[in-house]
């Protein structure tokens, strides 16, 4: 009941803001439409619509088949949960999320190894650090590179940190406990005779065709993006009409604190027209890698809607991106020298790294981010694209069309 009170109070508040700014939602609601057509739908389109056909052919069987012992040797998880950290690493949240969930409804991981997975399978899209964090807010790829390799050195920190934990524990339950009779089963039926009849198991499993199966996954995907891009509206608009209770923090010259709170590529690109404390690059770049392992509210809720219909829990997963937000911001720093040093012998201009000139106030105060300032990721997301489907007619024709052993069409 008082959460009830509390959500009906927050709900009036919020409708009260917006009648009277409207003019400030408006635009914060088209900060967050630009961010989403831009950079997000064209960046995690092709890994998602790349994870169903992968799904529908057995080919997540049979990568599980192959991984299957070296994943619960090193981590205590099936196979399958290294096609979900692939899949969240490069596709970008909540890729990994989704395919975590969609493990754990199936019953392949359980649920400690599930909230286990969900939180280091949860990561920001490379491409937007690598192509529009590098090259275009800071007009350096150089330093995209080094906050990429700071947010992934810190993930795999953790990740480490977590294994030496669990292995260190006494009572582990017989769930996480690594499977002896499934590996000595892989390896007495040879790793290729256990990738075939895995894929072919997953095939006969699923049983649509080729134009049924890309079809379903072309509609699935742009459905779970439409559900972000709203995730996204929303939390830039409450950016932007929290403003005014933020506005302590934010007059002392942290300007990119409510973006980043909210909404991570929006945080992003406030911390890079910030103007750190002694022009540090350092300290601006461990910002910017901080935000991105935070990944804002908007990136938390979209998470929190993957793993609807499962039991898996949102405040470990919280706690977990508060934790890999401040190692990535410590790592950055303790990174910049030496990546520094490395990147002046690879780079000979003598420019490293160089911020995009602006005033961190012009962002709150209305101009905030403009089309032209946003790099958008569609060329990526083209040759990804045909990349993908170069894939699957590769993948079906391997399938024999979808023949059955006997010759007979599914």
């Amino acid at each position: 009941m008082p959460k009830t009170i509390l959500l009906a109070i927050l709900s009036i508040l919020l409708v009260g803001s917006i009648i009277i700014q409207p003019d400030a939602s408006f635009q914060a609601s088209l900060q967050g439409l630009t961010v989403w057509w831009n950079i997000v739908f064209p960046g995690m389109l092709p890994f998602l619509v790349l994870y169903e056909i992968m799904l529908a052919f057995g080919l997540a069987h049979a990568i599980g088949a192959l991984l299957q012992p070296a994943m619960r040797r090193v981590t205590g998880l099936p196979g399958e949960a290294a096609l979900a950290l692939v899949i969240g690493w490069l596709g970008g949240f909540p890729a990994g999320s989704e395919a975590v969930a969609s493990l754990r409804k199936r019953e392949l991981l359980s649920r400690a190894q599930g909230q286990r997975l969900l939180a280091f399978a949860h990561m920001p899209n490379p491409l937007f650090m690598l192509v529009v964090i590098g090259a275009g807010f800071l007009h350096k790829p150089i330093a995209g590179m080094m906050i990429t390799a700071a947010v992934w050195a810190s993930a795999l920190w953790l990740l480490l940190i977590a294994l030496l934990f669990r292995r260190r524990k006494q009572n582990e339950t017989s769930a996480d406990a690594p499977s002896e009779d499934g590996d000595r089963s892989v390896a007495s039926a040879g790793l290729l005779s256990a990738f075939a009849q895995s894929l072919q198991a997953g095939r006969e499993q699923d049983g649509r065709s080729f134009g049924k199966v890309l079809g379903d996954a072309v509609a699935g995907s742009v459905q779970k993006l439409m559900v972000v891009g709203g995730f996204m509206i929303f939390a830039s608009m409450l950016a932007r009409l929290s403003e005014p209770l933020l506005s302590p923090i934010t007059e002392q010259g942290f300007a990119f604190l409510g973006p980043a709170l909210f909404e991570s590529h929006l945080g992003a690109y406030a911390a890079a027209i910030w103007q750190a404390p002694g022009g540090s690059a350092a300290f601006a770049c461990a910002i910017i890698a901080a935000v991105l392992a935070w990944s804002g509210f908007a990136g938390i809720l979209q998470t929190g809607y993957a793993i609807t219909g499962t039991d898996l829990k949102l405040l470990p997963f919280i706690a977990h991106r508060l934790n890999h937000s401040l190692h990535a911001f410590l790592l950055t720093l303790l990174l910049w020298k030496p990546l520094s040093w490395l990147a002046a012998k690879l780079v000979t201009n003598g420019a490293f790294p160089a911020m995009l000139q602006g005033n961190p106030a012009d962002y709150g105060a209305g101009g905030g981010i403009a089309v032209s300032d946003l790099p958008a990721l569609w060329p990526m997301s083209l040759s990804a694209a045909g990349v993908l489907l170069l894939l699957a007619l590769l993948v079906r024709f391997a399938l024999g069309t979808g023949r059955l052993p006997g010759g007979k069409f599914r």
